[in-house]
């Protein structure tokens, strides 16, 4: 639904936003690798991914620190950006709407009618404590942010349909009155807030809670609905090689890329 104009910044958690976004992927691997091929010569690592000709502005792993950067670049591309008609995208967790810049940066793109599109992929913890631990039953943050004059909107985030369906509403929105608009996304984390492994066995999480996210999984769920016969299927599963076969060149270009020079 964004165009290449269009700008976004994110999180440590933003691998997909990199890659949703048109991102190079030769360049985030390599990164990875802290190689000098790298979207950041190698210098900045998984958490700090960012690719310019794409409109990908950068991610930053400190809590909340997304949001006040990028209103900042919103009101800067509204103010010197020559006319261009594009939004600005800000990713960030339900954790961040608990930092005091969050309720700054919602009033003053309030106040000066930016054109951001706000998202809070809620995924119900922080680390290993829950919402219930950190926030008031009775804290709704859709009516927090409504209460700015900001349009508010509240979905489950596993549903691939309705998450395109409404942003696309919301852009469109958003390009038309240069408001901004702010969308939570009901969503969960399988793994360990950071790293790659499983870490149900800490019983941070109530009893069974993960195995009914995992079954809520959007990519099979997605997969199941549009594979309604043999001939789609076959399609799937060439884009799926063609998927992993552009991902196993990366890894390869990446390895046979050099480390940066220490000067």
């Amino acid at each position: 639904n964004l165009k290449k104009n269009d700008e976004i910044i994110s999180t440590h958690r933003s691998h997909a936003h990199y890659i949703g976004k048109g991102g190079n992927l030769k360049s985030m691997i390599s990164e990875l690798y802290g190689k000098g091929s790298g979207c950041a010569k190698g210098l900045g690592g998984s958490m700090h991914l960012q690719d310019l000709s794409s409109g990908i502005f950068g991610s930053v792993p400190i809590v909340g620190s997304t949001i006040p950067i990028g209103v900042g670049m919103s009101f800067y591309s509204k103010y010197y950006g020559m006319g261009h008609n594009n939004i600005t995208v800000i990713f960030f967790g339900e954790g961040a709407t608990e930092e005091g810049v969050f309720h700054e940066s919602i009033n003053f793109a309030s106040l000066h009618n930016l054109p951001i599109l706000f998202v809070c992929e809620n995924n119900l913890y922080s680390v290993y404590t829950g919402l219930n631990k950190r926030q008031s039953e009775k804290r709704n943050i859709r009516k927090i942010v409504q209460s700015n004059g900001i349009d508010s909107f509240s979905i489950f985030g596993n549903d691939v349909l309705k998450v395109h369906s409404l942003a696309k509403r919301c852009i469109k929105k958003i390009r038309k009155n240069k408001k901004p608009i702010f969308l939570e996304l009901k969503t969960y984390r399988w793994l360990e807030h950071c790293g790659p492994n499983w870490d149900d066995h800490l019983n941070y999480r109530p009893k069974g809670e993960l195995k009914k996210w995992v079954k809520n999984c959007p990519l099979k769920k997605f997969k199941n609905k549009i594979c309604s016969n043999s001939k789609q299927l076959k399609v799937i599963t060439k884009i799926e090689k063609d998927i992993n076969d552009e991902i196993n060149k990366a890894f390869s270009f990446a390895k046979n890329s050099k480390f940066p020079k220490k000067n």
